[in-house]
């Protein structure tokens, strides 16, 4: 029996249960330096003078510097992205004339020890000129807008027998990683070799951009992944922390560290998510969608990061869900507003996308009196018009739904649950008093981003293989995955299997890890490689495999949740919780199940307790976990996993589609629509986070 498809035991856990953990904190040399960033306290403000002098007569303080002595360092510059307009609004790695959010690098201390570092950086003074500031998107400059669709939308309108008309909105939160970020950088003048030590889920791609950044040659510069303590989206990228322990290892000569503290965490990191849509669907008599139009807010926040632009790309592209929709158009506005950047957050985009599309779905059977699972059975896609083409683009990539059995699933998930059943007990406990509801969500998701991977497969002389991958790790078991799929290939045991992974002085090039990818395209890679190495398996032999994708693969899913409100304080007890996921085929299927079971969580945070809060001056309220609320053992219900393998995907040699964000990815609309159930009022839930407060003015809003 081979080993995709089973849940073998994972090759990359040895060294955490140990003690042997690597991650940034942990990682040392001699000599180093440590940095401390001096922030700005004030949300907009025009910068007067920086008083750096006390700080630099502090024994032990080796150098401070402001935005003149790093004015040979451009704003950090973009992934990737065809918005137009957003050049201007960069974040540059030290604030120049004016800063714009409360957290924003103004200066940066660098000392013997990291306590001298913090007591330097405290001695260094601003003195400002305080300007306007603005906290909504509603108000916000406006540095682009972006505009998909398709068909005839006012035909559609005219054309409708029923409108549905929503205002919805999506807090700001993020991924809060159990581990700060941190960057260590060393120069080693001998070899002209700069090395950065830290996350990176594009190691490639952050080279690159470093190299720019700093005028060197790319292959002069190293990144190293060590262990990572959670990335989901927001660790990994380039922050202006990476650039200024690169900048200061070269200029200082000596090692430079940087490790962020919670509350840097809190109001430096790229924060996520927050939206308001104004959306409406024509809708035939039957129930079935002619036509959806949304305009919505994306608050990007002061600056736009290297994949900032991202999020409103994704949501405009894949709102329309697994839905027939015939008539599309998205209006999406980027707003600056005096708030830490917005970037990506697991299921970036999709989180808004779904909450928006499930409401409607929800809203429409409510005015049409149609149940609201038939709803969606009308209107999902059918198995037999796969592939499904849509004229969008979802990150410069043309939208075709390549497999699936919607109603299919849909049917598996309600047996699971045993929707008849549930139905009945939730009347009777509903009659009995109690405020109890069940909700659906079906989401569509998005994987295997291209263009190309590529992966190196060798035999040592011992009978062993390394594999070679630009892959990085966040934690998701990359190791235990390209080593079941090289082990099958090559017909080896997969313990036999090394793989090496984050270090871009091993490969000549690599995509990372992101936008659930890894297994889709560096798996078939390696599948690839191994396949080939395999023809001539002599120790000492290597092979090497590319894997190219012009399309994405779509995975896809249904979520069911059972909730208790309680009408006096408006808490909400998620008592039962079922995520079905049709993934293609899952390498390791307990793996998946995590996965899932971990996105729920965070799903659930997002829906029922996270929210970055500012006061009116623009200083953040949520910068301890005191005051930034996030789920624990406590809140998580018991989640059952559903996992299907009914629609492989027919673009890759294994038939996989991404498995990491279909479980973050309905969470906040499933939730919205057992809130209303167990209220007994369709639409009452509008806006995320559901938190207590928010319940209870709902509440009392009903009964009046």
């Amino acid at each position: 029996m081979g080993f995709v498809g089973r849940s073998v035991t994972r090759l990359e856990d040895a060294p955490m249960l140990t003690g042997r953990g690597r991650y940034a904190a942990d990682v040392s040399f001699s000599r180093e330096l440590h940095m401390r960033v001096v922030r700005s306290s004030h949300a907009h403000a025009r910068i007067v003078a920086i008083d750096a002098g006390a700080a630099r007569e502090l024994p032990g303080c080796v150098a401070v510097w402001t935005s003149e002595d790093v004015a040979e360092i451009p704003p950090i510059d973009f992934r990737s992205t065809r918005v137009q307009g957003l050049e201007p609004h960069r974040q540059p790695v030290l604030a120049r004339d004016r800063v714009r959010y409360v957290g924003e690098p103004v200066a940066v201390v660098f000392a013997e020890d990291p306590y001298l570092a913090e007591d330097a950086a405290d001695l260094v003074t601003m003195e400002v000129e305080e300007l306007p500031v603005v906290l909504s998107a509603d108000r916000g400059t406006e540095a682009a807008v972006i505009r998909k669709g398709y068909g005839d939308i006012e035909a559609a309108f005219r054309a409708a027998h029923t409108v549905v008309d929503l205002d919805l909105s999506i807090g700001r939160h993020s991924g809060v990683p159990l581990e700060t970020r941190g960057a260590i950088a060393r120069y080693d003048a001998m070899r002209d070799a700069l090395e950065l030590h830290g996350a990176t889920k594009r190691p490639h791609a952050n080279r690159d951009l470093l190299a720019r950044m700093l005028a060197r040659e790319p292959g002069s510069i190293h990144l190293y992944e060590g262990h990572v303590g959670g990335g989901f989206g927001v660790r990994g990228e380039i922050y202006p922390e990476d650039v200024l322990v690169c900048a200061a290892a070269l200029r200082l000569g000596r090692p430079v560290k940087w490790i962020e503290d919670r509350r840097e965490n809190l109001m430096a990191c790229n924060h996520s998510r927050e939206q308001r849509h104004r959306v409406r669907a024509a809708v035939d008599a039957q129930g079935r969608i002619l036509g959806i139009d949304d305009e919505f807010f994306h608050d990007q926040g002061a600056y736009v990061r290297t994949h900032g632009a991202r999020v409103a790309d994704l949501t405009a592209g894949m709102l329309p869900g697994p839905y027939r929709v015939p008539t599309y158009r998205a209006v999406g506005h980027y707003r600056l507003t005096n708030k830490t950047p917005a970037a990506t957050y697991r299921a970036p985009g999709r989180y808004e996308a779904t909450f928006v599309c499930e409401r409607l779905l929800d809203a429409i059977a409510a005015k049409t009196g149609i149940d609201r699972v038939e709803v969606r059975r009308r209107n999902l896609i059918a198995k037999t018009e796969m592939p499904y083409a849509r004229d969008l683009d979802v990150i410069d990539t043309e939208v075709v739904l390549d497999s699936g059995d919607y109603a299919g699933l849909l049917d598996q998930a309600l047996a699971r649950a045993d929707w008849a059943v549930l139905q009945s007990e939730l009347e009777q406990r509903r009659a009995a008093g109690e405020a109890v509801g069940v909700g659906l969500a079906f989401f569509l998701e998005k994987s295997g981003l291209g263009p190309v991977d590529v992966a190196r497969v060798s035999m040592a002389a011992d009978g062993t293989f390394d594999v070679v991958t630009g892959a990085a790790s966040l934690g998701q078991g990359v190791e235990t995955v390209l080593a079941q799929i090289a082990a099958d290939a090559l017909g080896v045991d997969y313990r036999r299997v090394r793989v090496a992974h984050g270090c871009t002085d091993r490969i000549e090039q690599g995509y990372g890890s992101h936008a659930s990818r890894t297994t889709v395209m560096t798996g078939s890679a390696v599948h690839i490689a191994a396949t080939k190495l395999r023809e001539n398996m002599q120790p000492g032999c290597s092979a090497q495999g590319s894997f190219e994708s012009e399309h994405m693969t779509y995975p896809y899913g249904v979520h069911i949740a059972v909730v208790n409100v309680d009408r006096d304080t408006g808490g909400v007890a998620v008592e039962r919780y079922l995520a079905a996921f049709d993934v293609g085929r899952a390498v390791n299927p307990r793996l998946v199940e995590g996965q899932i079971e971990g996105g729920v969580v965070q799903g659930l945070g997002g829906a029922l307790l996270e929210e970055f809060v500012y006061d009116a001056e623009g200083s953040p309220l949520s910068v301890t976990f005191a005051d930034y609320a996030m789920p624990t053992a406590c809140e998580a219900p018991g989640i059952a996993v559903l996992l299907t393998e009914d629609a492989p995907s027919p673009l890759n040699p294994l038939g996989i589609k991404g498995a990491g964000e279909g479980g973050v990815n309905p969470v906040g609309a499933v939730i919205a629509s057992a809130i209303d159930d167990a209220l007994g009022v369709a639409g009452a839930v509008t806006r995320l986070p559901v938190t207590p407060p928010r319940l209870v003015e709902i509440m009392r809003a009903e009964r009046r």
